[in-house]
C-alpha cells in the first residue's frame, strides 16, 4: 500500500467526531480485559519512551507505560508538560530524553507516539536512528493536509505556529529507517486515516484497528499489537501477522477504501 500523498483529503466526518466518546468504554475494555492481555508476549527489557498527543501529557499514556512495564519493558514518558506543539526547547527536550536513555541503559530506545507524538517520534529517528531501535504511532498524521485533521486550529493556537509546516514535514514524511509500524483506525473521528497511512516496505507496515482517536493509547487491541511488535528482537523484525484476530479485531489496512 502506498502512502497517501494528495493534499485533499477531508477531515473525519461530525458524526465520528462525535462518536469519540467511546474512547472511554475503550480504556474500560482494556482493564476488564487486563488478565487477557497478559498473556501478550514479554519484552526484553530495552527503553520505550512514549510521546502524548496534542495538549496532552504524560498522564495520558500512564495506563499505555503500565502495560508496558507489565510486559517487561522499561517505560518513559516524556517528561515535557503538556504537549502544546513544537514551541522552543521542546524539540531538544525530546533530543535530550533520547539521548539519556540510550546512555544510561546502553541499548538503543523504541519510540512510541500518540497523534502528535507519532510525528515526533518520526522526527527524532530521522535525527537520530542510530539510538531508534523502533517507531510505532498511533493515529499520527504524517502525510497529507495538515487541515485534514479536527485538530488544527488547536494547534496553530497553543502553538503559536502554522499547522502547515514543510521544514519539519520534509523529516517526518520520510519512512523512518528502522523498523516502522503505523497504527490508524478508518473510524478515528479526529485524523484521517488516509494521513496515517505508511508506504510499506522492508521494515515498514500499518496495522489497522477499530478505535477512536481518542482511545488508541489505551485499546486493548492497540496493546497486544504494541506488545507483539517490541517483542521482536533486535535486527529480527518481520510484519505484524493478523491471525486468528483478524479480520474483526485487525481489519486488513491494505482492503479498498
Amino acid at each position: 500500500m502506498m502512502a497517501a500523498t494528495h493534499d485533499r483529503i477531508a477531515p473525519p466526518s461530525r458524526l465520528l467526531l462525535l462518536a469519540e466518546a467511546r474512547a472511554v468504554w475503550e480504556a474500560g475494555a482494556a482493564v476488564a480485559l487486563w488478565p487477557l492481555l497478559q498473556f501478550t508476549p514479554r519484552g526484553d527489557g530495552h527503553p520505550v519512551l512514549v510521546l502524548p498527543g496534542l495538549v496532552a501529557s504524560d498522564i495520558s499514556t500512564k495506563l499505555l507505560r503500565h502495560f508496558l512495564q507489565s510486559r517487561g519493558y522499561e517505560p518513559h514518558g516524556w517528561g515535557l508538560g503538556r504537549n502544546l506543539g513544537p514551541r522552543k526547547g521542546i524539540e531538544n527536550g525530546m533530543l535530550q530524553k533520547l539521548e539519556s536513555l540510550h546512555a544510561e541503559s546502553g541499548r538503543k530506545v523504541s519510540l512510541i507516539g500518540w497523534s502528535l507524538g507519532g510525528v515526533y517520534a518520526r522526527l527524532l529517528a530521522s535525527s537520530r536512528p542510530e539510538l531508534v531501535r523502533s517507531v510505532i504511532t498511533l493515529g499520527s498524521p504524517f502525510t497529507g493536509s495538515a487541515r485534514a485533521t479536527h485538530a488544527w486550529r488547536v494547534y496553530e493556537g497553543v502553538s503559536g505556529q502554522s499547522s502547515e509546516d514543510p521544514r519539519r514535514m520534509k523529516h517526518v514524511r520520510p519512512t523512518p529507517r528502522v523498523p516502522t509500524t503505523s497504527v490508524f483506525s478508518r473510524s478515528d473521528g479526529v485524523v484521517a486515516w488516509q494521513c496515517s497511512v505508511e508506504e510499506t516496505g522492508p521494515q515498514s507496515e500499518n496495522i489497522e484497528v477499530v478505535a477512536s482517536h481518542l482511545g488508541l493509547g489505551a485499546h486493548p487491541a492497540v496493546f497486544y499489537a504494541l506488545a507483539d511488535r517490541l517483542s521482536q528482537p533486535e535486527g529480527a523484525w518481520k510484519p505484524f501477522d493478523r491471525g486468528v484476530l483478524g479480520p474483526l479485531v485487525f481489519p486488513d489496512p491494505a482492503r479498498a477504501e
